[in-house]
């Protein structure tokens, strides 16, 4: 299974993220650059938890406008896996 991490401008967790699948699970981990339309080579997609956007006011409802949110909800709609930590759930 390959996760994917969604990095948005300003988050912080994205890497704690990554380095939990990579080193503690042992897992293929890639980031998402939160201008990047293309999921097709994931099986999950993980939006971290931490401050998107450098924790202004009503952050979540920033990202959720980046365009690999209208990508990761066709992925879900699709019967990806998809997980939300945090202010990762907010966006979703």
């Amino acid at each position: 299974m390959k996760f994917g991490v969604v990095m948005f401008l300003g988050s912080n967790c994205d890497a704690d993220t990554y380095h939990a699948l990579q080193d503690a699970m042992g897992v293929p981990v890639e980031y998402i650059w939160h201008e990047d339309g293309d999921l097709s080579r994931f099986d999950c997609i993980i939006l971290p938890g931490g401050f998107t956007y450098g924790d202004y006011l009503r952050t979540g409802a920033v990202a959720r406008f980046a365009p690999v949110m209208e990508s990761v909800a066709q992925f879900a709609a699709s019967g990806g896996l998809v997980l939300g930590i945090c202010n990762g759930f907010q966006i979703l």
